[in-house]
């Protein structure tokens, strides 16, 4: 079983896991699905800070960058608008 990061107190790991325990597969889903969403927010927010003349679909491109690499976002989506997205 996969331990969660140490700085997490034993007793509530224990509460988290059965937690997780008690799930449906679609309560399970869900949970993951929200934290993709979560982080694709939050990646789209960090780059609007970053880059803040960019407009929605240099966004989506830069995100693509993040999510799939530098190489591979460029062979599916075109070059890379400048300055690249990751240093």
């Amino acid at each position: 079983m996969m331990k969660l990061p140490n700085d997490t107190h034993r007793d509530a790991e224990k509460v988290q896991i059965e937690i997780l325990r008690g799930m449906s597969d679609p309560q399970k889903f869900r949970l993951l699905n929200d934290l993709i969403v979560t982080g694709w927010a939050l990646s789209m927010s960090c780059l609007r800070d970053r880059f803040p003349e960019a407009g929605a679909a240099e966004l989506r491109r830069r995100l693509a960058t993040l999510l799939l690499g530098p190489e591979l976002a460029a062979k599916v989506y075109g070059p890379e608008p400048q300055p690249p997205t990751i240093r």
